[in-house]
Parts: C-alpha cells; structure tokens; sequence
C-alpha cells in the first residue's frame, strides 16, 4: 500500500512537473519564450515560421474575423502590451494602432515594429481601381496615415518579393529582442526565403502562359501581386472590403467585365459574396475565391493551410480565370 501511494505521488509530481513546463497562461502568454503578438495573419504566420521553436505567436484577430472590421478588445490591448514584440503592418492597415502606440509609455515591455517600414509602398491611384506603377519608399508615419484613407496600398504580403522584405524586418525584430538565437532566426528566414523566391519563379513561369491580364476583385487588395506579374485589377470596394460602392462604382466594374470579356469575378471567403455573384450574374461571368490573406477560417487553420497553400491556390484560380 505504502508503495502505491508512494508511486501514486511520484505520478502526480510528474504531471504538475509537465504542466508547468508549459508555462503559458490565461491569456495565451508564454514565460519561456519570446512573446510575439501581430495584427493580421500573415504578419502571424511568417513570425512563426521565422521564430519557429522560440517564440510564442498571438494573433490579436481571431480566426475568422476580416482584420479591416476589427478592432482589439482591452484583453487584447494587454497582450499587446505585455509581449516583447508588437508586430503590426502599417501603411494604413490598422485604424486603431495609432491609439495603442500613443497608449505606451517609455517603459512599455513590448518593442512595436511596422512591419512595412523602409519598404518601397506603391501609391494608390486617385480614382483608379489598381495601384500606380511606382514605389515609394515608406516613410516615417504620421497620425493621419495610420487609417485605412492612406494614399499606400497595404497589403505587401500578396507580393511574394515584398513578402521576403517582410519577413527581414520581422527578423531583425525577433533577433533584437532575443540576440542569443540570432543564428536559428537566421536559418529559418533563409529558408522562408528560399521558398518565396520558389514561389515568385512559379508565379512568373504559370502566369506567363496566360492570354488575358485584367481580374475583376471584391476589394482592392492585389496591387502588389498585379505589380510584380503585369496584372491588372478592377475592384468593386476600395482598400477595405466593408467600404460602400456607389453605382457608378459597380457599373464600373461591370463596364470592365465585359470590355475585357473576363470569365470570372472574384471574391472572398471572409466577407458576403453577394455583390460578386449579383455582378456575375448580370455579365455572365462565374465567381471564384481569390483570398487576401488577411485571415483564415477555423478550419483552415486546422487544416494545416498556411501562406503558401493559399498563395498556391490563388494562382491556380488566377490561371483558370486568366485563360
């Protein structure tokens, strides 16, 4: 019996032993690895894949939920505050960073990082639906440019060279918070690298095959991708899939569909199609998905998908439309 008991406790040391050792609490903080918190999921997914064993990654956006739509609740806020890095996208991507960056003071723990800074942004065109051919290197932000009227299109990772440029500046961040693992940083962006370059090659070698140029999109998302590959995008909302079109904007897209005899419409799985299939319907086009990025779904995420994979699936779809 004594030893029963004996063993018994030596069993229950060991799983209150496991337990600890996972040292993660309440609010998804980890106390044995470099807290990372990101406003969007492919700022989320590449410091993963460049942190890897290393780090604790929270996405503030829950899965599911379109990023121009949310805004971060006080628990968020917290763990925002309470990790080493804050890694946001900038260039006008997230309406509320301003407030939180004005909300730290001198000894806040975690260091804020834009993600896009020093990167050569492409300017937006006044009333056009597709960004200006030229770059422009981003520049030091002020109040006003952190919403989403900013005269910068955003979404950078749709742009597998951009995506690269990304993933230094998220490097860089990971190495100054925690020196000691510079070289496994190192590593992993090497080979997050090598596998953007590979998907740059097969971006260019597939849509090289293509006869037409032109997409019809939900929101204008693409610029990056239609810069780097010589597409051209025409987009039933602006930079934000919730902002409002007018009749004028939709006859637009339409006038567009049918100029270019264009096949498809394409949307997005995070926000209603309805305006997409109304449009199709009334060109004879279909709808397909063309995801953003900005977020997965639950079950995609426990699918195993990731960056790659959709960007993967985005090109299979842009082959199928651009034929």
């Amino acid at each position: 019996m004594t030893k029963r008991i004996f063993v018994w406790g030596c069993l229950m040391i060991a799983v209150l032993l496991v337990l600890g050792g996972c040292s993660t609490d309440k609010s998804g903080l980890s106390q044995d690895k470099i807290n990372v918190t990101t406003t969007a999921y492919p700022l989320y997914d590449f410091a993963k894949k460049i942190g890897g064993d290393y780090v604790n990654v929270i996405n503030l956006v829950p899965a599911g939920v379109e990023p121009h739509d949310w805004t971060p609740k006080g628990r968020d806020m917290m763990n925002a505050k309470n990790s080493n890095v804050f890694l946001y996208q900038g260039a006008g991507f997230e309406g509320w960073v301003e407030t939180f960056l004005n909300s730290l003071d001198k000894d806040a723990k975690t260091t804020p990082v834009e993600v896009t800074k020093g990167m050569n942004l492409l300017r937006l065109h006044e009333e056009g639906h597709h960004p200006e051919g030229e770059e422009h290197e981003s520049h030091e932000h002020g109040e006003k440019d952190h919403h989403h009227d900013s005269e910068f299109d955003p979404h950078t990772w749709l742009g597998p060279n951009y995506a690269k440029q990304m993933g230094e500046n998220i490097k860089q961040a990971l190495i100054q918070a925690d020196a000691g693992h510079k070289d496994e940083y190192e590593k992993n962006f090497n080979e997050f690298a090598r596998q953007l370059d590979e998907l740059d090659a097969k971006y260019k070698s597939e849509l090289s095959k293509v006869s037409k140029k032109e997409i019809a999109v939900s929101h204008q998302a693409f610029g990056y991708l239609c810069h780097d590959y010589g597409l051209e995008q025409v987009a039933v909302m602006g930079l934000t899939p919730e902002a409002e079109p007018t009749a004028k904007d939709i006859q637009k897209v339409k006038d567009f569909v049918k100029e270019h005899g264009i096949k498809y419409i394409f949307f997005e799985e995070l926000v209603s199609d309805k305006l997409a299939k109304t449009i199709a319907q009334e060109t004879g086009a279909e709808t397909m998905v063309l995801n953003p990025i900005e977020g997965l779904k639950e079950d995609q995420l426990k699918a195993g998908e990731d960056y790659f994979s959709i960007m993967n699936s985005n090109l299979t779809n842009l082959v199928k439309a651009l034929q």
